[in-house]
């Protein structure tokens, strides 16, 4: 499903800006823009390492029950 919106742009010092609307919010602090043709792409900015993608995970409140500790099946050699 592809969502359009209109927005306007406006000067922020010496660079141009616009407003991300609210249904287009990334996550994070950061993003990586790039121009293909005419079009402008700002995607969410990759997780710098896997403790910082981690901390960015919603907790998981989903109660997954018991787990059986069984000993491995014996390999032989």
């Amino acid at each position: 499903m592809i969502h359009e919106r209109h927005v306007k742009l406006f000067k922020n010092g010496r660079s141009q800006a616009v407003r991300i609307p609210r249904e287009f919010e990334l996550p994070g602090d950061e993003a990586v823009m790039r121009k293909e043709g005419e079009r402008i792409i700002i995607e969410p900015a990759p997780a710098k390492s896997l403790l910082a993608l981690l901390a960015r995970l919603k907790p998981i409140e989903e109660d997954f029950g018991e787990i059986e500790d069984r000993a491995p099946a014996p390999v032989d050699f």
